[in-house]
């Protein structure tokens, strides 16, 4: 481990905490001092979560599920962030039992989120934490931004799959933002069943880091506080994958 690449408290300490046990809650202050956002950033970034749309691809048959799906290569050293073609996503079925096995064609990022200012400052910081901790030159990044909505009649399943891992080197959830829900609380686990960590992503910019080699993750169901209301939890799932 070399912590040469970072030098703020917040990202010494990821570093730290992934080389170590291997999950890490960053607070949304600390990650928009390190990203160099504020709140009216992160309004405009929660904007991009109206333009979801639908998954179809849900083996439960929920239809609880809104996202889109894209990927970009990283150089962290250079902050240089390249957007990728689109193409379908793939996990296999021993990675996601419920929804592997087939390749998903899901709706393209928008321009306006690939170009925001915020994703690319959040994912080159990111990018050199991870750096910092297995000495990754290069990533191959995807992004899954989620909305899950839940109702009187339907629970929204953050993590359908129950307690598992992505099948890449580190995985991240960063909390959009929640309305009317409640529910929603994240776990990082060992390969052996201890629970590393338990949190519920409250304000936006919460971010939850892992090391998706040796954890496994989940997020318990999000239910309407008021069922006459929409109420949803939105999320940005981004995996690091060393190339």
């Amino acid at each position: 481990m070399t912590t040469a690449a970072v030098h703020h408290p917040a990202a010494v300490d990821a570093v730290n905490a992934l080389a170590g046990p291997g999950g890490h809650l960053m607070p949304a202050a600390q990650l928009s001092v390190l990203a160099g956002v504020g709140a009216a950033d992160w309004a405009r970034f929660a904007a991009h979560w109206d333009e979801l749309t639908l998954d179809t691809y849900m083996a439960d048959g929920g239809t609880y599920r809104f996202r889109r799906y894209g990927q970009f290569e990283l150089d962290p050293a250079e902050g240089a962030l390249t957007l990728l073609p689109h193409a379908p996503y793939r996990q296999e079925s021993d990675i996601n039992p419920l929804n592997g096995g087939v390749e998903r064609v899901f709706d393209p990022l928008t321009e306006s989120f690939t170009g925001d200012p915020l994703l690319r400052s959040v994912l080159v910081e990111l990018g050199r934490i991870f750096t910092a901790v297995d000495g990754t030159a290069s990533w191959n990044v995807k992004l899954h931004p989620y909305r899950i909505s839940a109702s009187s009649d339907q629970q929204g399943q953050p993590a359908p799959e129950g307690r598992h891992r992505d099948g890449v080197t580190f995985i991240t959830s960063l909390l959009i933002g929640r309305t009317n829900v409640t529910g929603g609380e994240s776990g990082v686990y060992s390969d052996e069943g201890e629970q590393l960590l338990t949190v519920t992503l409250s304000e936006p910019g919460d971010l939850l880091l892992g090391d998706d080699r040796r954890t496994l993750h989940s997020v318990t169901p999000v239910r309407p506080v008021d069922s006459e209301l929409a109420a949803h939890r939105d999320v940005l799932v981004i995996a690091y994958t060393a190339r």
